[in-house]
């Protein structure tokens, strides 16, 4: 299936053609009035420069006068092979039809509501038959069942023309579309980038990056560079305002070695003034009891740090290198990074 971009905005244009596989532009004098553009003929040939295949209105009372217009465009420098000429469906319409398929110029019937509409588009040897699906169900009609009919017509009497599935509101209309059988879609850009957004997708996506970090990024890389240290002469006053600037919830003491004593966190901060009182802030850091602190080399892999993470239940690393503390790895840092 064929896959326009239906729009007139130019950054939605040059947004939507950036994916790469898009067939073509439709456009028409009304998007274009909605976006304020009052040079046409300028308009047609910028865009005609950005988009493979461009689809633009040619109008007349006249067959003859829709003619004269789609030769008046060419002439502006379109290339014939690229350029597909939209005309609304009539009798005129369908005679200027045969007329520029006759020159070997490339015809979009459109504003199809019946199926002998698209039967007259198909026999005047139409390029593109285009029902307005969204529009025709406004008006409370099956436009789907028409979209199959027209297919059907076309494959049964071997017309060498595609239905376009147009007038598309919802994502919905996508799914019509393929299910229908039409050979050719042409899409808002809104729809266009909700139809690859699904939130298993995002899910197993997320789960995927997750995974791929854990295994390949080192603690190094993860943690900031923050390296929240106190020495063991601090009072524990003092150790607090500085646990307050690092912004953890937690210290590493260390002696005149630079070698760690422990981990001062602030649920041992709490515990103490439930158990102590506010004096003990005075303390030297130094004479409280740690326990061990769990560290993590920072060469490790942020896969081992998960499993450490998992197997002590705590909330924070403290990643050494050459047996000295550096700084600390949070265990949001495995996503955040």
């Amino acid at each position: 299936m064929e896959l326009y971009l239906d729009s007139a905005n130019l950054k939605e244009i040059e947004e939507g053609f950036k994916l790469g596989f898009l067939t073509g532009l439709t456009t028409t004098p009304t998007f274009m009035q909605r976006e304020g553009i009052t040079d046409i003929d300028g308009t047609i040939v910028k865009l005609s420069k950005i988009v493979p295949v461009l689809q633009i209105e040619a109008l007349g009372n006249t067959a003859e006068d829709v003619v004269a217009e789609a030769v008046r465009q060419l002439e502006l420098g379109l290339d014939p092979k690229k350029t597909v000429f939209k005309i609304p469906v009539s009798l005129e319409g369908l005679r200027a039809c045969r007329m520029l398929r006759d020159k070997g110029l490339l015809v979009n019937v459109h504003l199809v509501y019946t199926l002998q509409q698209a039967y007259m588009a198909m026999q005047a040897g139409a390029t593109y038959v285009c029902p307005l699906v969204g529009r025709l169900q406004d008006q409370g009609h099956d436009a789907v069942a028409l979209v199959e009919q027209c297919v059907k017509a076309v494959e049964r009497y071997k017309y060498d023309t595609k239905i376009m599935f147009s007038s598309v509101r919802n994502s919905e209309h996508i799914r019509n579309a393929l299910t229908a059988g039409a050979h050719t879609i042409t899409v808002p850009l809104k729809i266009l980038k909700s139809l690859t957004e699904n939130n298993f997708t995002a899910l197993g996506t997320e789960q995927f990056l997750t995974d791929t970090r854990l295994m390949t990024v080192r603690v190094k890389d993860a943690m900031n560079n923050i390296n929240p240290l106190v020495h063991e002469g601090t009072n524990i006053k003092d150790a607090i305002v500085k646990m307050t600037e690092y912004g953890f919830g937690c210290v590493t003491v260390v002696n005149d070695g630079g070698d760690a004593v422990g981990v001062f966190t602030d649920s041992d901060l709490r515990r103490l003034l439930q158990k102590d009182g506010e004096h003990i802030l005075d303390k030297k850091i130094g004479g409280l009891e740690f326990k061990t602190p769990i560290s993590i080399d920072v060469n490790a892999l942020l896969n081992d740090a998960a499993v450490l993470f998992k197997k002590t239940s705590v909330d924070t690393l403290m990643a050494t290198e050459n047996n000295k503390p550096v700084g600390m790895l949070d265990i949001q840092d495995l996503k955040g990074y």
